[in-house]
């Protein structure tokens, strides 16, 4: 088997390339070019979350600048507030990205997010940030769930 159809195939198997894009809106990337958004499974958009499941997160974005570490901080935003979104891992060089991070080099950073039962059903906003050592944001996306 030719390498680069292993690599597809692998990719398949993980859910990260097969899925459709997700529509997102870009709220302030100073310092990275997002250029793909997958989020698995999301079969249709909005994407719906499932209470009691998890759902795969891919951002694939090309850095702008170096940094020794990313964070990422997650935000549902409701009515226009933004309420904080806790997920397992925060730290974007254990979410797929081999840091430290490099100008002009890409990315994809791959987290896991749970949804809890306890949350309500609802239509939102997720705002999703990926920030450098400096606190600036590399990425800051947005884009529409429904939680169910």
């Amino acid at each position: 088997m030719d390498s680069r159809l292993g690599v597809v195939v692998l990719l398949c198997l993980m859910g990260l390339s097969c899925a459709d894009p997700v529509k997102f809106i870009d709220c302030g990337s100073v310092s990275a070019k997002v250029l793909e958004v997958n989020i698995v499974p999301c079969p249709s958009q909005p994407c719906q979350l499932h209470k009691g499941n998890s759902s795969t997160v891919n951002v694939t974005f090309t850095s702008g600048v170096d940094s020794p570490k990313s964070t990422a901080v997650v935000h549902g935003i409701i009515a226009g507030a933004a309420i904080p979104f806790p997920i397992p891992v925060q730290d974007g060089c254990k979410s797929g990205i081999q840091c430290p991070i490099q100008k002009q080099q890409m990315y994809h950073y791959v987290t896991t997010l749970p949804v809890k039962t306890e949350y309500p059903s609802i239509s939102l906003t997720v705002k999703w940030e990926l920030k450098d050592d400096n606190t600036n944001d590399l990425f800051c996306i947005e884009f529409p769930v429904k939680i169910i």
